[in-house]
């Protein structure tokens, strides 16, 4: 555990909407343990095997995000524990997530993962892709807001756009489908390397792995 990189994090976001997730993926419970000493409760894992390996292992006062690329036949691994997906990029992702949340009889918070980079292997929806959305289509699925990831480039300007971007399709989607939600809240972006222009741009959450381990 890095503390000073961590204590810093959390100075800069004290006093701020800004929550913490730490990644742990590929992380040993060894290495997670010390942050929950420190009283860290959210931590992000991007493979559906490791989450359940490690929810299994670990206090179960944690919230366990899912942030990584999600198959809709794996949902169901996660479906009756985790606190939030990040990553549903597309319709058929989210009605699988409302079967499986009826099936656990709970309601499951998601983002919307938005395609924000210039990157070609980055998923993520577009905003046609909700021409048709309905939220009442997904009664068991409680939506939170949206996610995205920068392109992973050194060009600050072009992160500042990309983030720029989400934050634009976060007060569209409130304005269009959200209005009376007290749900909608949060903008999921900004990693180890960029977190800083994230929270600058309106972040809500941060997604940090390598610089606090």
């Amino acid at each position: 555990m890095q503390k000073e990189n961590y204590q810093h994090i959390i100075d800069q976001i004290k006093g701020t909407p800004a929550k913490l997730v730490v990644v742990s993926k590929t992380r040993s419970l060894e290495q997670i343990r010390p942050f929950y000493e420190n009283g860290q409760r959210m931590f992000g894992e991007n493979r559906v095997s490791e989450l359940v390996e490690k929810q299994a292992a670990l206090p179960k006062d944690i919230e366990w995000h899912l942030i990584g690329h999600l198959q809709s036949k794996k949902v169901k691994h996660i479906a009756s524990f985790v606190a939030l997906i990040h990553s549903v990029d597309s319709l058929r992702l989210l009605e699988e997530i409302n079967k499986q949340a009826e099936k656990n009889d709970r309601k499951i918070p998601v983002l919307l993962q938005f395609k924000i980079a210039q990157e070609e292997s980055k998923y993520g929806l577009k905003m046609p892709d909700l021409a048709h959305f309905q939220v009442e289509d997904y009664p068991f699925v409680i939506f939170r807001g949206v996610m995205g990831m920068a392109s992973f480039v050194s060009d600050k300007p072009q992160i500042t756009n990309e983030f720029r971007q989400l934050t634009y399709y976060f007060s569209q989607l409130k304005t269009l489908h959200f209005s009376n939600n007290p749900d909608f809240t949060e903008i999921s972006m900004g990693m180890s390397g960029d977190y800083e222009i994230a929270l600058a741009e309106g972040s809500t959450m941060l997604r940090v792995g390598s610089l606090v381990f």
